[in-house]
């Protein structure tokens, strides 16, 4: 009996928070998962956790010039990428008028072009085997107004209209891509900032039909079901995970 390989995944930003729990999902259900980040203790702190099935990368995705290899690096050393998952982002608050030129093109240059970079290396060995899943991680800062994320908002925009494009192009060549929105999750950083803004948490919970916050194991119970085989005729969708927050009165 020949024995079935294990796909191999890569999440990125996958040391904390939604990522963490998207490797630890991966892992759990018997994907041998590479986590990309860039603080390297807490990789090891990762590593640890999550044992043999998972392997730590440190790098930082702003690097573009130095994505093609590493891609090429990680399919030498595992023989392919089957699953990946865009996860790693980041956020500034600030009001519109005091954003400079400088913060918008570093949020665009990790959300956004980084994103672009990485999936276009997969891609090229996913095209190889005719098979892959591609996950984008957006925010519900793209499925209405938020104030004061300007170019947050900006990247996770582009993010949901990049998988739509991605879709297109290349589920003929039976590579999937999809887009998870997150609703409000109970994270550190989510914490520090509602905790400290106790309007804005008031707002969230008030428009959040089912009255609370998700939890990252909610967003990796979606992002696996859109890795695996049950959601092999999905492609292109931007699945909120929020509680019905984005459709919340």
């Amino acid at each position: 009996m020949k024995l079935k390989k294990k796909k191999i995944a890569i999440v990125t930003g996958g040391a904390s928070g939604i990522g963490l729990a998207i490797a630890e999902k991966f892992v759990s259900s018997g994907i041998h998962t590479i986590v990309i980040g860039r603080d390297e203790k807490k990789l090891q702190a990762v590593k640890k956790k999550l044992g043999d099935l998972c392997e730590t990368v440190s790098f930082d995705l702003k690097n573009l010039a130095a994505i093609p290899q590493l891609v090429k690096d990680l399919v030498k050393q595992f023989g392919g990428i089957d699953i990946l998952v865009n996860n790693a982002g980041i956020n500034m608050k600030k009001d519109f008028v005091d954003v400079s030129d400088d913060e918008f093109q570093q949020i665009l240059l990790t959300n956004v072009t980084a994103v672009f970079a990485l999936s276009r290396e997969v891609v090229k060995y996913m095209h190889k085997k005719k098979s892959g899943s591609i996950i984008n991680i957006s925010s519900m800062a793209s499925q209405y107004g938020l104030p004061k994320v300007i170019a947050y908002t900006a990247s996770k925009s582009a993010i949901e209209g990049m998988t739509r494009a991605m879709a297109v192009e290349l589920s003929p060549k039976g590579i999937r891509v999809n887009c998870i929105a997150p609703g409000f999750i109970a994270t550190d950083m989510s914490a520090k900032a509602l905790n400290s803004d106790k309007e804005r948490k008031q707002k969230v919970m008030s428009r959040t039909p089912m009255g609370h916050m998700g939890s990252p194991e909610d967003i990796a119970s979606a992002a696996l079901y859109l890795a695996n085989g049950e959601a092999k005729y999905v492609t292109g969708v931007v699945l909120p995970v929020d509680g019905g927050n984005s459709i919340g009165f």
